[in-house]
């Protein structure tokens, strides 16, 4: 479908919804009249057959203990291979709440209190308490970063140097990596999987933003089929449908391990834990949106892409000294302000000369502070007035 229809069908304005990015920006930000640019998820209603199959599960009314069920399965498998290569076996799979969580679980299935844990910054701030909070050493490498073009990569002779340095046990991968915007190719992956796998180093590949390539030239590869599978044995993988399908509360994530050892190893962690029971309508909406979901996904991306090409466009015009990272992947992109605001008082800037709820570098890295982060799956009017506010803000500082 085309970019009017889809906005016009499912396009939401979500204020008084008990929704954390409207809602909730008197007591997190200290105003309520601010452009919601900031948490990950959308103003998109998710595809009809989605909400029929939720409601069709609901008026049973019961929800009670439940099974999965093979058609669960092959809806997970068949989105994965046709898009990925990556058919799913039933046995591979664990369900989780969520993939913050699931980081979790992996922390402690893999690793040992004090163990260290490594990150590559600027990355989604949950992966770096989700380390110190669960009695971990955090090991940070900044990603290489290109202030003209905006352009992130990996460091490879840091990212072992940290390794060997710290006996790295785990690696907590973000790909595509949020919020840096890259769509990490197989090459890259190839090398720093083979830095892990040569160091005993286990992979936990969070996955979750696997569905948003938004540069066309770019194809997402699993960590789990990089080289046909060569580094299956060190690779556990988390995704969702919740970034896709605008489902984050139905709190339901994959923790896939096609790995035997890795299996086990985790099982004997879940084994001794109060596991979570199966989410009856989360199951239901992911089956129905693996399903049906093709066209509104694409759908989806186009409008993402045109908020980037707007927001690159504008800014380029009438503040071509903001950088704006080289988005790839995720809706999720960062700008560099640093050469309009220096790194000082920049969350007053932004809340109260521009209007704007946004996340800001340095919950992401130490060295992020003058860089902010836009969430661009939203209304284009909602990204205009975005833009108005931020560029009206800096003539006006100027």
């Amino acid at each position: 479908m085309n970019k009017e229809e889809f906005l016009k069908r499912y396009l939401t304005d979500r204020h008084n919804s008990r929704c954390m990015k409207w809602d909730s920006l008197k007591s997190k930000y200290g105003r309520k009249d601010l452009v919601s640019m900031w948490i990950a998820d959308m103003e998109f209603k998710t595809p009809e057959p989605v909400i029929e199959a939720i409601t069709k599960r609901a008026q049973a009314g019961v929800f009670g203990y439940s099974n999965d069920w093979p058609e669960y399965y092959d809806a997970l498998s068949n989105w994965m291979e046709t898009r990925y290569h990556f058919p799913i076996k039933k046995d591979w799979v664990r369900f989780c709440t969520g993939c913050v969580t699931a980081i979790a679980w992996s922390i402690w299935a893999f690793t040992k209190p004090k163990d260290a844990c490594l990150i590559l910054t600027p990355v989604y701030y949950p992966f770096h308490n989700v380390v110190t909070y669960n009695d971990r050493e955090l090991v940070k490498v900044d990603l290489d970063y290109n202030n003209e073009s905006g352009h992130f990569t990996m460091n490879y002779e840091a990212i072992e140097k940290a390794i060997v340095d710290n006996k790295v046990k785990l690696f907590i991968q973000c790909s595509p990596h949020n919020p840096a915007g890259r769509v990490w190719t197989e090459d890259e992956l190839d090398k720093v999987l083979s830095i892990c796998k040569k160091h005993g180093v286990i992979v936990v590949s969070d996955e979750i933003h696997q569905d948003f390539v938004i540069d066309k030239d770019r194809h997402f590869v699993p960590a789990a089929v990089v080289k046909n599978g060569k580094y299956r044995d060190i690779v556990v993988t988390l995704n969702a449908a919740s970034k896709t399908f605008n489902l984050a509360a139905l709190i339901h994530s994959h923790i896939i391990i096609t790995d035997e050892k890795l299996r086990a190893q985790y099982d004997l962690f879940a084994r001794g834990m109060n596991r979570t029971e199966l989410n009856i309508l989360a199951m239901e909406a992911v089956q129905a949106a693996y399903t049906y979901g093709d066209e509104w996904l694409d759908s989806l991306l186009n409008v993402i892409r045109d908020n980037l090409a707007y927001l690159k466009a504008r800014l380029q015009k009438e503040a071509p000294e903001i950088v704006v990272t080289d988005l790839e992947g995720t809706y999720l992109v960062m700008l560099d302000l640093r050469k309009y605001i220096g790194t000082e008082n920049v969350s007053d800037f932004i809340v109260n000369k521009c209007r704007l709820a946004v996340d800001y570098g340095e919950q992401f890295g130490d060295n992020y502070k003058g860089f902010i982060r836009l969430n661009l799956a939203t209304d284009p009017n909602l990204v205009k007035q975005a833009v108005d506010n931020l560029v009206a803000a800096i003539h006006n500082k100027a």
